[in-house]
This record gives C-alpha cells, structure tokens and sequence, in this order.
C-alpha cells in the first residue's frame, strides 16, 4: 500500500489525573481514538482534546466502552443488547456534540479495552455495537481487529468495516494479541516496531512473538499513547514508514 493511517487512543485523563502525552501524538498519528467518559475523560478533557484535534487536522473517531471508569474499560460487563446500545450511542452523541462545538465531527467508532475485544467473537454485543452505529446514522466507520464478527456485523448492515494492526503489541500465532496480563505484551523497541509495522504496510505481514510470520489485513495501524517512550515510538514508526515511500493518512 501507498497510504496508511495511525491512529492513536486520546483524552484520556481525568481530572488532575493524567494519561499520555496527546498534544506529543499528534504530532505522528492521523486519526484519534477520543475517549466518551465512560472508560475515561472528562468533559473538560474531551473538549480540550477535540480542539487539539481539529487544530492538528487530525481525524476524530469516537472510543466508546464499557460503563467502567474504575477499571478503565478493560472489564467486561455483562448487560443486555439494549443497554450496550443505548450505552454507545450516549458516548457518541457526547461526543459528536463536543466535537462540533471545536468544529470537528465524528468520522468512525473504535471500541475501548473490553469491548474491543468482546466485540472479535461476543454475537450480541457485537450486534448491540453495530445497531448503536446505525442509530446514529451517517454510516460511520467501525474499526476493529481483523476477523472480528462485529466487522462482519457492520458490513452486512452497510457500514464500513476498517481492520487495524497494533504497533506495540505482540501478536500470538493465532493472529490474536498476547493478553497485557502476559509478560511481553507491550512492545517498547522502536526499531523492532517501526520494521514490524513497514513490513505490514508493504508486504501484509507481521511478526508473532515465536517468530511465525503472520498474513494480516490493516488500513490503519494504532499506536498506543500511555506507555514509556510512546512519543518517541510514534514518531519512529511514522517515519519509517514515509521513508519506505508509505504515505500517513486518515481512512476515514
């Protein structure tokens, strides 16, 4: 490919509580994974982080999760279709309404931590997910792990289906994420990334951690902003990618 998008989770401090370095981020990414509140953020943060976004030209994409702010989203809650519709579309409209206040609009949806991950192979939420996003209307992008049935779900509703690949995380040989409870989960060596991630672009393979090479398809490419040396390792991959001829730009 001749294009890629990074996208990046943000506004995701609370209060006088601080996560990441957005305004750093965005310096490499071109897409915003912005949090709704329900995971994390406030409505002062969000705001700040919408106006950050629009003055940077980033694209803003709504990080809807579980109602879990104490576990910062990465529990799952086990409530009904109806509730988890009705959740989602309360994050989204949040957020919709703060984004155009800072004149930006909502151009995808990425679920947050448990419910990104719910979403690869749990029907009903993944369904509950998908008909949030059509409740909304404006057919918004659903990004997601490639072959996750909730992508499946949104094209056969008409909606746009958008595969990602994860810069700083290890990858069973399965195609899937090593669990952040496994020793070696997060990856912090920027030059093992940066080829990891140009060699995806280029030739749409990755690298398992037991050195099997992986097919995969991706448009995007998330790099996670809350980690040591994140900015650093941001920056790394984007520029390994535009000097592999690969140019950064938003899907969506």
């Amino acid at each position: 490919m001749t294009t890629i998008d990074l996208n990046s989770d943000v506004g995701e401090s609370f209060g006088n509580w601080r996560m990441g370095d957005d305004a750093a981020i965005f310096r490499s990414v071109s897409s915003a994974n912005i949090a709704c509140g329900f995971h994390a953020g406030d409505p002062s943060t969000i705001a700040q982080t919408c106006r950050d976004a629009v003055a940077s030209g980033i694209t803003i994409g709504a990080h809807v999760g579980y109602r879990d702010l104490a576990g910062f989203g990465r529990r799952f809650v086990d409530c009904s279709a109806t509730e988890l519709a009705d959740d989602v579309l309360y994050q989204m409209g949040a957020l919709q309404a703060i984004a155009r206040s800072a004149g930006g609009e909502i151009r995808y949806v990425k679920p947050h931590g448990a419910l990104y991950h719910a979403m690869i192979d749990h029907e009903i939420h993944a369904q509950a997910v998908v008909a949030a996003l059509k409740a909304f209307g404006g057919d918004l992008p659903l990004l997601l792990l490639p072959g996750s049935i909730a992508l499946e779900k949104a094209e056969a509703a008409g909606l746009r289906g958008v595969s990602e690949a994860f810069a700083d995380r290890a990858y069973n040989a399965d195609g899937s994420l090593v669990s952040r409870r496994e020793k070696g989960a997060v990856l912090h060596d920027s030059a093992t990334v940066t080829a990891n991630m140009v060699r995806l672009a280029q030739d749409g393979t990755l690298v398992a951690r037991d050195g099997r090479v992986l097919e995969t398809r991706a448009e995007s490419i998330c790099l996670h902003g809350d980690s040591p040396g994140a900015v650093e390792m941001a920056a790394a991959v984007r520029g390994g990618l535009e000097d592999a001829g690969i140019s950064i730009q938003s899907f969506a």
